[in-house]
């Protein structure tokens, strides 16, 4: 089995999903004791979100490099970087690497696909779901993607930093979430992505009928795919 490369801290709360959710595919494919080799290099979130909120994506690209390039360097075959938002320096990373990075955005459009499904909403950070870097990649996949309004982008966002960044499942937040893929749904959505790693600890899909793509799964589990290949045993 390939040993897979996990950027991580961007939450550490959904990278700990990250690590589980591989180790519980893996197990569930493999049986027995079996767990996935991983090298991993948690980030200081804080230092990470100021750079988002003032806007120096380039230096947060730098900083993510470097820490990409030790990941490699700890014997990763293959690269995650576990968050949706930093996807908007992905091209950097990439480029700072000589492993082959398994973009979060391609796994999600390609289980989107096989579903059936076209036309999908979409929550995120504020940058996830107004920058071209996520929903673009995502129609070059032949999806149509729809957004919440401005207002409810807002409550989106500072649910994601304020409160599950930290830990905090608020029910009333909870409620706020449906509310607003119910709204995403009267829009024509289909599905809902969960563009943001974490959440899905907020939402999952015995709280609502409307379906959901969880990108941390969608991710974990194209990683451990990846890992083993295609037969399964590696």
């Amino acid at each position: 089995m390939k040993t897979i490369g996990l950027l991580g801290g961007m939450s550490w709360e959904s990278t700990e999903l990250y690590y589980r959710l591989i180790n519980e595919e893996t197990r569930r494919i493999r049986g027995g004791l079996h767990s996935a080799p991983i090298a991993m290099v948690s980030v200081d979130f804080q230092e990470i979100e100021r750079l988002q909120h003032d806007d120096g994506w380039d230096s947060a690209a730098e900083v993510l490099a470097e820490s990409a390039r030790r990941v490699e360097s700890a014997g990763a075959d293959f690269l995650l970087i576990c968050t949706n938002t930093m996807h908007r320096v992905a091209d950097t990373i990439a480029a700072a690497i000589d492993i082959p990075l398994l973009h979060l955005a391609d796994a999600t459009a390609n289980e989107i696909r096989a579903a059936g499904i076209r036309t999908v909403g979409l929550l995120g950070t504020r940058f996830t779901m107004e920058q071209d870097f996520y929903t673009g990649r995502l129609e070059k996949h032949g999806l149509r993607v729809v957004v919440p309004p401005q207002e409810d982008r807002d409550i989106v966002h500072r649910v994601i930093y304020e409160e599950l960044c930290l830990g905090t499942v608020n029910a009333a937040s909870r409620d706020e979430f449906l509310r607003i893929i119910a709204e995403l749904v009267t829009t024509g959505a289909e599905a809902v992505i969960e563009g943001c790693t974490e959440i899905g600890l907020l939402v999952k899909p015995e709280h609502t009928d409307v379906t959901l793509f969880d990108t941390t799964a969608i991710h974990a589990r194209h990683a451990v795919f990846r890992a083993l290949g295609e037969n399964g045993l590696n």
